[in-house]
């Protein structure tokens, strides 16, 4: 079944070391960002930023709070983005990860139309773009290490393991804890699995997670949606050139008139 993690979301402190260990380890450029209300930094996921924390406001026994969530790619067990790539750049490997091959890659961005997280991002700002997203370290996993923003996290909000270890591990503190945590592992069922999962103490959609996501994998269904782009594509450029055409042909007519 290969590695997968466990983000206890109550063990977060949003330092935000994580985004700075990802950030290093893959080399992805700085940009200039800025604060918009919140502490919320950078806003979304980008083709530089792999994971970021989110700062969630909540209120808790009546009084505000802060809850952080960390945001990445799951790495699903059945990848609809794998499904929908023509040309096999992504493939999902045995030990977890959902790897990304850039030379094999097209541009077509279909893998960004099939992610039901929203997680794949384009480099639309270069001239030799890539589609982008976090790999789960799969060349540290490779080497018996954990992924960098495991490994910097100081207060253990992520528990790196073999799948089975980790749901089990996610089971045991739900019920060793009646009442602290929501009784429910997102990303267990969610899109038929995916290979990080999380617990929390507050409703999952209060946090922004999408949680009416189907419990079965979407592979089926993002190639029959995205296989018939061509052809509508092609149908629109056909009703273009015909009324293109027909525009012509009258206004030829009214010159010669």
């Amino acid at each position: 079944m290969g590695k997968a993690v466990l983000v206890d979301l109550t063990r977060c402190i949003g330092c935000r070391g994580c985004q700075v260990a990802c950030k290093e380890w893959n080399g992805r450029a700085a940009r200039k960002t800025s604060f918009h209300g919140e502490f919320t930094n950078p806003a979304a996921l980008s083709s530089d930023c792999y994971t970021r924390i989110e700062f969630v406001e909540t209120e808790k026994k009546g009084a505000p709070a802060w809850n952080f969530v960390k945001s990445q790619c799951l790495h699903c067990k059945d990848p609809a983005c794998v499904s929908a790539c023509p040309v096999g750049a992504l493939t999902k490997s045995a030990s977890g990860p959902v790897e990304y091959t850039f030379n094999k890659c097209i541009g077509c961005r279909y893998c960004m139309m099939a992610c039901p997280f929203d997680i794949p991002k384009y480099e639309w700002s270069s001239a030799q773009p890539w589609v982008q997203k976090c790999s789960f370290c799969a060349e540290r996993i490779l080497d018996g290490m954990e992924p960098a923003c495991i490994k910097t996290c100081p207060t253990g909000a992520m528990y790196y393991n073999e799948y089975d270890n980790v749901v089990s591990e996610a089971r045991k503190r739900i019920a060793a804890s009646a009442g602290k945590y929501v009784d429910h592992i997102y990303g267990l069922n969610e899109v038929g699995g995916t290979s990080w999962m999380y617990v929390s103490d507050v409703p999952f959609d209060k946090l922004g997670f999408k949680t009416n996501l189907p419990a079965f994998a979407l592979p089926s269904l993002s190639w029959t949606m995205l296989s018939s782009l061509p052809v509508k594509v092609l149908g629109l450029v056909a009703l273009l050139a015909v009324v293109a055409y027909t525009r012509n042909k009258e206004n030829r007519k009214e010159g010669e008139a």
